[in-house]
């Protein structure tokens, strides 16, 4: 990963230092120490569209490409057993409003029953007070009044029966309009998931289903996502990972755009390295001019570490182990320690050691 580059590389070695094979000098120029990393362009917001419901995929609404707007209908499905479920809840939903309605048959005979009850507990009242009175005149035996009472005693019974059995009806009827309601409800919420909408405003990347084409609940049916909020998903090496900072300066480049160089910013780091190359994610926003809605479409960034301003620079291919160089000195081939400073793929900051004058030999 570390030996690519695109952009920087444009700090020449051959400009870098006065003429010459052997005998260079160290030169002052500006230097920009960057990371490299490599990676990919997507859609902020993307999703999978996915089936809540099972059926036959009877249209399919739109292409690859295709811009798309919030709530937009994108598949129909066609499932004749939601179809019944839903008509076998609607005449449930629907006799259940008729039994508690005005003229609710159930009701009607539990209400005549109540009347009925009503009725025969007047009767019972008025013959057990005529009772009464005859035996308090001795016109009649205690066996008749205590038939009489005993009638009334029942007939309040009844009618008390009665009216419980009224009350439990209307609220069983009640609570199965509600239960049928939500049933209803439910069966309708099915049947909408047979057709499938956009989530969001933006664009189709990929299309999975084709008319005809049997759809189970969780089948992936497209990928959309975000038409104009891109975003570059970049793999840094695991050795440049702690150099990393939010904000820092990003310049991208893809091969769909020769001619373009794109800016951007670090947005997010993420902690996770990934075993498989040995990179950690890092998120950069695009500032100013972005590419097009190409999903995936691979680029080559340089992370801007530091801009050092009119430094003393030497080649990096001069550069022995990690801090010396070899110099003629007076006529003889000398290896120096020398103080490192920035660095990219091409040059090395000096900051102690060499100076101007110095006569860097090539490495051998």
């Amino acid at each position: 990963m570390k030996a690519t580059r695109f952009l920087l590389v444009s700090l020449v070695m051959l400009t870098a230092c006065k003429n010459g094979t052997d005998g260079l000098s160290p030169t002052y120029r500006d230097l920009t120490e960057a990371v490299y990393a490599s990676g990919n362009i997507y859609p902020r917001n993307e999703y999978t569209v996915t089936a809540d419901a099972a059926g036959i995929l009877q249209k399919r609404l739109v292409n690859e490409g295709d811009s798309i707007q919030q709530n937009q209908l994108l598949f129909v499905l066609e499932s004749a057993t939601e179809d019944a479920r839903q008509q076998a809840a609607a005449n449930a939903y629907r006799q259940a409003r008729a039994n508690l309605g005005p003229n609710s048959p159930v009701l009607a005979e539990l209400e005549a029953q109540v009347r009925n009850a009503r009725t025969r507990l007047a009767n019972d009242s008025i013959n057990y007070n005529r009772f009464r009175e005859l035996y308090g005149q001795n016109a009649t035996s205690k066996a008749e009044l205590e038939r009489a009472e005993l009638n009334y005693t029942l007939s309040k019974n009844n009618l008390r029966a009665q009216l419980n059995t009224l009350q439990r009806s209307r609220d069983q009827i009640q609570l199965d309009v509600a239960n049928n309601r939500s049933q209803l409800v439910s069966s309708e919420e099915a049947g909408r998931n047979t057709r499938i909408r956009s989530r969001l405003n933006g664009k189709v990347y990929e299309v999975y289903k084709d008319p005809g084409e049997v759809v189970r609940v969780g089948d992936q049916l497209a990928l959309v996502g975000s038409g104009n909020q891109l975003y570059a998903q970049l793999a840094v090496d695991e050795s440049d990972f702690g150099r990393m900072r939010v904000g820092q300066e990003v310049v991208l480049k893809a091969d769909v755009y020769p001619d373009k160089v794109f800016k951007a910013r670090v947005s997010k780091i993420y902690p996770k390295l990934n075993r498989s190359d040995q990179s950690f994610r890092v998120d950069a926003e695009f500032v100013g001019e972005r590419p097009d809605a190409y999903y995936g479409l691979t680029l080559e960034a340089n992370i801007i570490i530091s801009q050092n301003k009119h430094v003393l620079t030497i080649p990096k291919s001069y550069v022995v182990g990690t801090d010396s160089v070899w110099i003629d000195q007076d006529g003889k081939k000398q290896k120096i320690k020398f103080q490192k400073g920035a660095e990219n793929f091409d040059l090395v900051e000096v900051k102690g050691g060499l100076t101007e004058t110095s006569k860097l030999i090539a490495n051998e």
